[in-house]
């Protein structure tokens, strides 16, 4: 059988997400402006949302149904 390799994040999920975000601008700061650069800042929004995301689902005030 199959055995999964796994590992501890050393990085929270928030923090891992703005680090990668940060890097895509780093990287669309470097091309001029065209499709590669529209890209990487398309997958830095996308990282920003998935974090704002994140916190929207760990919220205290999130509620369950009743």
């Amino acid at each position: 059988m199959f055995k999964r390799l796994r590992f501890k994040q050393t990085q929270s999920f928030k923090d891992r997400l703005n680090a990668f975000a940060e890097d895509m601008r780093r990287h669309a700061a470097k091309l001029a402006p065209g499709l590669k650069r529209d890209a990487f800042l398309r997958r830095a929004r996308q990282a920003d949302t998935a974090s704002h995301l994140d916190d929207w689902a760990n919220s205290s005030d999130l509620q369950a149904p009743k």
